[in-house]
């Protein structure tokens, strides 16, 4: 008996359970079992049972009334509240005995004296056994068989958004090593021809002055290219058409194909000045030569550049996809949760694409998170994705971050269409899609649900209207108990405390 039931003994009438919809259609017999192995209960005002205790009972509202409540983000969340006489709660899913997790996953609460018919849980498990044997095999075919289509179906959920990542970065990674292996081609052709022109050099009259010179000057561009200005377009075009001239007026035959190469390493009029100085009196030959050399040397140091540059980007990938998938790190484990959002956004940077813009507003005062990092990567990986899909390509996507009281919070913002209110209610439901037939399967914003709430004990909602839909994901921060470390896969994730009614 629990702990604010009365301990005086209440007499069980047949007749008035037969008043219930739940059990109008037994028969004296069946009801007589109730009352001989059921028993009726008083209770004041508090909790009959809290969310996580073992489930020992079913309840059945004779009068009175009730409320059930979740936790969520650290918060007891109140779900229904209830005067609807045959209302039920509790261990109503015992009849599946060690199959399912028998645990209350709500509490509930008497908010004035009632009156309740108890079954204990075994009980009520052999009675379900022996009177309805056919309604028992249909409810476990029922519920286990969705549970197996979301499994199935989430694992190709997965697998399909694996193998889109995996398009993505193969493009990602391609791009950056197409770049490193052109620049390394043309590298060797630069190398072979600063050998050609320093061999050409070699037969002119150099004083050891001039050559000191020469490689000083050879130094100063190396180093030129590193710290050259950022120009705009029309600057660009001045200073090429500027060094042009200077070229052509020198006896440089094409210096318009020299001079874009000196302008992008920032060199000017008055440093060509210097090589003419350097070289006066070697002959029209060799200050060709000299300055083709130098043109080789910063095409050198611009193509090494590239490379370094895209070397470095497939390292960055690399790294990326190494802290999207959590390769070689444990399931459960304290992190900064913009490194999880930034490695997301990389590995879907080719599906947001170049007509939206992303705003990152990070809060980098948030404390590290306890958490499931992989999991929650695949939330962030749904959400952007919906996020992009509702712009169709266009708009703006916003990723933001801040601390409400004990929680850590994401919000992933969009500008787009916006949900209906009238369809808000059901995003989360299993198998729910606007999309057309074929082009969703409705598991994503479930399985979000299911790894926030369930696995994480935080909070997932929406708010919407057009143009700023905002799916918010509140984390603890010191979460009571650590998730379980399998994920349920079962349905509604609060189906077992239910208030049942008509």
């Amino acid at each position: 008996m629990s702990d604010n039931a009365e301990s005086t003994e209440l007499i069980c009438d047949p007749h008035e359970l037969r008043t219930l919809f739940l059990f109008e259609k037994l028969d004296d017999d069946q009801l007589a079992w109730l009352c001989r192995d059921g028993r009726m209960e008083n209770f004041e005002p508090g909790l009959v049972f809290r969310e996580g205790e073992p489930a020992t009972c079913f309840y059945v509202l004779m009068e009175g009334e009730v409320v059930l409540t979740k936790q969520s983000g650290g918060e007891e969340i109140e779900l229904v509240r209830t005067r609807h006489r045959g209302s039920y709660a509790g261990a109503w899913t015992a009849y599946m005995q060690d199959k399912i997790d028998q645990n209350y996953s709500g509490s509930f609460y008497v908010t004035e004296p009632s009156r309740f018919y108890v079954l204990e849980a075994a009980v009520f498990a052999r009675m379900m056994q022996e009177w309805f044997p056919m309604a028992l095999h249909l409810l476990e075919g029922v519920f286990f068989g969705n549970r197996n289509s979301n499994e199935i179906i989430g694992q190709r959920e997965r697998l399909l958004a694996l193998g889109s990542l995996s398009a993505g970065l193969t493009h990602e990674l391609n791009n950056p090593a197409s770049a490193a292996v052109r620049a390394t081609s043309a590298l060797r052709d630069r190398v072979a021809g600063m050998r050609h022109k320093l061999k050409m050099m070699a037969h002119g009259k150099f004083s050891t002055e001039t050559l000191e010179a020469l490689v000083q000057l050879q130094e100063e561009a190396a180093t030129q290219v590193a710290k050259a200005p950022t120009l705009t377009p029309l600057e660009t075009a001045d200073r090429e058409d500027e060094l042009g001239d200077w070229l052509d007026e020198h006896g440089i035959a094409n210096g318009w194909d020299i001079a874009p190469t000196f302008v992008q390493a920032g060199f000017d009029v008055d440093w060509l000045e210097r090589v003419a100085g350097t070289l006066e009196g070697c002959g029209t030959n060799v200050f060709e030569g000299a300055i083709r050399w130098l043109n080789y040397t910063v095409e050198t140091e611009l193509l090494m550049n590239e490379i370094t540059d895209s070397t470095t980007r497939v390292s960055s990938l690399v790294n990326a996809a190494k802290q999207y998938s959590q390769m070689d790190r444990a399931p459960f484990q304290v992190v900064d949760i913009h490194e999880l959002l930034k490695s997301t956004l990389v590995m879907l940077a080719r599906k947001i694409g170049d007509d939206i813009t992303v705003v990152k507003d990070f809060d980098r005062t948030l404390p590290q998170v306890p958490c499931y990092a992989a999991e929650l990567n695949q939330v962030w990986t749904n959400l952007i994705d919906n996020a992009v899909g509702a712009m169709q390509g266009r708009g703006t996507l916003t990723v933001r971050t801040y601390r409400e009281n004990d929680c850590a919070v994401v919000e992933i913002g969009d500008t787009g269409p916006g949900v209906p209110a009238e369809l808000r209610h059901r995003i989360f439901e299993p198998f729910f899609t606007t999309k057309p037939v074929g082009e969703g399967t409705g598991l994503g914003l479930d399985i979000s649900f299911r790894i926030v709430a369930k696995k994480h004990g935080g909070d997932i909602r929406v708010e919407s209207v057009p143009g700023d839909t905002r799916f918010i994901v509140r984390l603890p921060l010191d979460p009571p108990n650590r998730p379980a470390d399998i994920l349920e896969s079962s349905g509604d994730p609060v189906a077992q405390s239910n208030l049942g009614g008509e």
